[in-house]
């Protein structure tokens, strides 16, 4: 071999390789997405969705409920703010029920499942009463408390299937007895045939369809064969049927859905078609906030079921894929708390909730939307109403209590540390040491390894 000038063999430079492609994990957009899903899958996200959205839901109804109710308010001679603080009354004492509820352990909430269930039977019963009943918007499902307030005691009737057929179903599958068609159905469906019954007596077939939904929720969680799914389904269909063809009005509100003139043939379509209206108007950022139209007089019950179309209006579409976010992301938070635990009650009662809580919001939007018909039903923890507000907070502080009674959860909420004053676990000689992986390695080692 040849040498240099210097005497020296010449350097052998290395053969460069071509760059190997980076690697699918340095990829920033699948980096977001790994983390995303990692964020997604702690102990505790169903805990904050669940208590995060409901707030914010909560927090933004108070708001439309303000801007949507002053004229209606104003038309009745009344302080232009009389609705909001009734419903900022109704919030306060909800949340309340919801820190209540939260903290209660879930013994106590099995316990309380036959009170409320007997409660709510008596006082819808008591609806029925000549001189204690009222009639509002032709349905006769109210009890006067004196001056302005009222309470609807079918909203209570919710909650109160929700709880007792939680528990009922929890028992009968830890007797292994939802095997046999006689235990799934008796007592479930005649004590829901006994809610129905008084709610329809009043008139009331939105808050009965809401019932309905809940029923088939607790079947379908335990395990109902298709069969007996469909034939429960069937005879709930047939009686619908019935009950709408019997009815002028019920008939005159299928007959709106989809319409866009206010007069379609023999019905008056007055309030879905300015739904559609106010919606329509809003464009992608709305008119901006109190700044609505249909409000003034065009568009009835514009603070109670039809406040997204005022949300529509208002906030635009923003606003309203917003607050369907905020929905949507109740219900995958209650099916993640649903599908999680292994205890039946809970499963049962989360299941039963976010069927509630889904099954209402589709169909007030729905309504809205002109897709389905106008069954009268508040949207949750948005609408005015505070007594469609309290039991539904107290059915969100019961979702948080599972939340947090994950296993995974509680460990999660253990290690975390207040940030202010005396250490969780601190005793006299300081802070408690958690024994992590990085510290049994570290003591692991000898005092000479590095």
């Amino acid at each position: 071999m040849p040498g240099s000038r210097t005497g020296r063999p010449p350097v052998q430079r290395a053969v460069r390789r071509p760059a190997a492609p980076r690697a699918a994990r340095d990829n920033p957009l699948r980096r977001l997405h790994t983390r995303a899903l990692r964020a997604w899958d702690r102990p505790l996200t169903a805990y904050y969705l669940i208590l995060g959205g409901s707030l914010l839901i909560i927090v933004l109804g108070l708001v439309m409920v303000y801007s949507a109710s002053q004229v209606t308010a104003l038309q009745m001679s009344l302080p232009g703010s009389f609705f909001f603080r009734k419903q900022f009354l109704a919030a306060c004492i909800g949340g309340v029920l919801l820190l209540v509820a939260s903290r209660m352990p879930v013994k106590l909430h099995r316990a309380l499942a036959y009170p409320i269930l007997a409660g709510a039977v008596f006082m819808m019963a008591l609806v029925q009463v000549p001189g204690i009943g009222m009639s509002v918007n032709g349905n006769q499902n109210w009890i006067s408390l004196g001056g302005s307030f009222q309470i609807q005691p079918s909203e209570f009737g919710k909650l109160a299937l929700v709880l007792w057929g939680a528990d009922l179903m929890a028992r009968k599958q830890e007797k292994r007895l939802l095997a046999q068609w006689k235990h799934m159905l008796v007592p479930l469906v005649p004590v829901s045939f006994l809610l129905l019954g008084l709610i329809m007596l009043g008139g009331d077939m939105g808050t009965a369809i809401i019932l309905t939904a809940i029923l088939f929720g607790l079947l379908w969680l335990a395990g109902a064969p298709t069969r007996l799914f469909a034939g429960v389904l069937s005879i709930a269909g047939v009686l619908g049927v019935i009950l709408i063809k019997t009815s002028p009005n019920r008939m005159a509100r299928l007959a709106c859905i989809g319409a866009t003139e206010p007069k379609t043939g023999v019905a008056d379509c007055w309030q879905a078609v300015h739904g559609i209206y106010a919606l329509a108007s809003g464009g992608l950022f709305g008119s901006g906030l109190g700044a609505s139209v249909e409000k003034w007089g065009q568009l009835p019950e514009a603070h109670t079921d039809f406040i997204f179309a005022v949300t529509g209006e208002e906030l635009g579409l923003a606003g309203t894929l917003s607050v369907l976010a905020l929905f949507a992301a109740l219900g995958y938070a209650g099916i993640r708390v649903a599908g999680r635990t292994e205890d039946p009650f809970v499963r049962y009662a989360a299941g039963g909730v976010t069927t509630w809580i889904t099954a209402q919001a589709v169909i007030n939007i729905g309504a809205v939307l002109g897709l389905l018909p106008i069954a009268g039903v508040p949207l949750p923890l948005f609408s005015y109403g505070g007594s469609a507000l309290l039991p539904t907070m107290f059915a969100i502080g019961l979702m948080i209590a599972f939340a947090r009674d994950e296993p995974a959860a509680r460990a999660a909420l253990a290690m975390r540390q207040p940030r202010f004053g005396r250490k969780r676990g601190a005793g006299p000689q300081g802070p408690r040491r958690w024994n992590t992986m990085r510290r049994r390695a570290s003591a692991a080692r000898s005092s000479g390894e590095r």
